[in-house]
């Protein structure tokens, strides 16, 4: 009840009336689950702008027709990929002009394994990495399907590249759901039994000195938090690392390369630091927890504050009827015809 009468408190500031014609922008985030940061993103938004010319609030979406404006210039998305309806109903907001975070085309069209191949030519560490056929055949295929799949993999040179101990796990999920620590080819086929039709992927496994998780906002501000993934999730920002001012500044490039690459304004890059090195294990993370329960107040106060900043910047800077999504440099030497490496 509490948390109801924030929103509801948090909401009468979107609905004030103005005298005279003033062009309001307005912002929507949209959500599932979340309980704090949505209610304080809408609170900074709104403490922010005074309600003057910028207005935040929770989406309402009450109809959705092809090639209509969805009333919002930008919406923070964090709940799209895991409901397909939101995902088209934001594609379409996009057609008409919304600043979508993140740009639901590009989400639709990458994963993980892609992230880690594009890594490799820009110069970003990656544990070695192999991807693989699903151990069930997708569902209206047969033998004749896979003609050009040869049969059986080589498994002894994919062991050999990845080496044990070794992550097995979707090459597009998240969660840790369906994620496997595997020391051996016995084991592996083991749990290839187990994945159905997943797609997966065999993964270095990088024993580190440090380990740090970063919020990325605006392809601009990084947020380097200590963590330690072997804990029970509720420890895992509960720890501290010496980390040297060289190390740090090594992640804070890679973290900034990544996402201007990839084209995310909100996303989290885990870095492992092995011998120095900062490797980059996780960074398709763009609905990243944001919960203060979970990150610890500080990071959720930064996230909060970094997260508004980016959405009010991108309300006055936003032209109707134009595409005011972010592209990643990978996109735009594609379009361009250019090398990658012109965009370093």
């Amino acid at each position: 009840m509490e948390l109801l009468a924030r929103d509801a408190a948090i909401l009468s500031v979107a609905h004030v009336s103005f005298d005279g014609p003033i062009a309001m922008k307005k912002i929507g985030i949209l959500f599932g689950q979340e309980h704090s940061f949505p209610p304080a993103f809408v609170e900074r938004v709104n403490q922010k702008t005074g309600g003057k010319d910028i207005v935040a609030e929770f989406v309402k979406i009450d109809k959705v027709v092809q090639g209509e404006p969805c009333g919002y210039d930008v919406v923070i998305d964090r709940i799209s990929q895991d409901v397909p309806f939101y995902r088209a109903w934001l594609k379409n907001a996009v057609l008409t002009g919304t600043a979508v975070v993140n740009n639901p085309f590009w989400w639709s069209a990458d994963e993980k394994f892609f992230n880690n191949a594009l890594a490799t030519k820009i110069g970003v560490a990656v544990p070695r990495t192999v991807l693989l056929p699903s151990n069930q055949p997708p569902a209206d295929t047969n033998d004749k399907s896979f003609r050009n799949l040869a049969y059986p993999m080589n498994w002894e040179e994919i062991f050999s590249y990845v080496g044990w101990p070794a992550f097995f796990k979707p090459f597009a999920g998240g969660g840790w759901k369906n994620v496997y620590r595997l020391h051996n080819s016995e084991e592996f086929f083991r749990a290839y039994n187990e994945t159905g039709q997943l797609v997966m992927m065999l993964q270095e496994e990088v024993k580190f000195d440090m380990y740090f998780r970063c919020y990325s906002i605006d392809q601009r501000h990084v947020r380097i938090m200590p963590y330690e993934p072997r804990h029970p999730y509720h420890l895992r920002y509960q720890t501290e690392w010496q980390a040297p001012k060289e190390i740090l500044q090594k992640v804070e490039r890679g973290v900034l390369t990544l996402n201007q690459y990839l084209g995310y304004d909100l996303n989290t890059v885990e870095f492992a630091i092995r011998d120095g090195v900062p490797v980059a294990i996780d960074f398709c993370n763009p609905a990243p927890d944001a919960e203060a329960a979970n990150v610890g107040q500080a990071n959720f106060e930064w996230v909060v504050e970094a997260v508004s900043e980016m959405a009010t910047r991108k309300a006055r800077e936003h032209k109707a009827g134009c595409d005011n999504l972010s592209w990643g440099k990978f996109m735009r030497a594609a379009v361009d015809k250019r090398e990658l490496s012109e965009f370093a």
